[in-house]
């Protein structure tokens, strides 16, 4: 009688385990992939004078806009509004410092910026920074 009780205890359900494994490796495949996708199709503009990045911030949003005007966030399109949405959703979480990094293609109209620039101060971000390249080729 003794064994049965020891041999259910050792062969207990590992369903729920593995189960919080599986999610544990998705979340870091989702989160290691988003952190390194930049737009490479965006050509900056050349600022001799900018000041280089110091540090980074893991809040950070880099908010691309190319040529024809397209919005996007991690190569994703979308909207003006939707990008409003983004970045409320940021600010309640992280606050009023969350920081905006808007990369412009050196081709695009100042209205598709415009557009971007007011989703965030919409969302009460004041602060953006602009990213460009310091020297051709860099």
């Amino acid at each position: 009688m003794r064994e049965r009780k020891e041999e259910e205890m050792q062969s207990g359900n590992l369903t729920a385990m593995i189960d919080v494994v599986f999610q544990i490796i998705i979340f870091f495949v989702v989160s290691t992939n988003l952190q390194n996708t930049i737009d490479e199709r965006i050509k900056l503009a050349i600022s001799p004078h900018a000041k280089p990045v110091t540090g980074k911030d893991p809040r950070e949003i880099k908010i691309d806009v190319d040529s024809n005007g397209n919005i996007s966030i991690a190569r994703t399109r979308m909207s003006a509004a939707m990008l409003g949405l983004i970045v409320k959703k940021a600010v309640a979480d992280y606050g009023a410092d969350t920081p905006i990094v808007l990369r412009g293609d050196q081709n695009t109209k100042h209205s598709a910026m415009k557009a971007a620039m007011d989703a965030c101060t919409d969302a009460k971000l004041w602060k953006i920074k602009f990213s460009v390249l310091k020297e051709k080729g860099k």
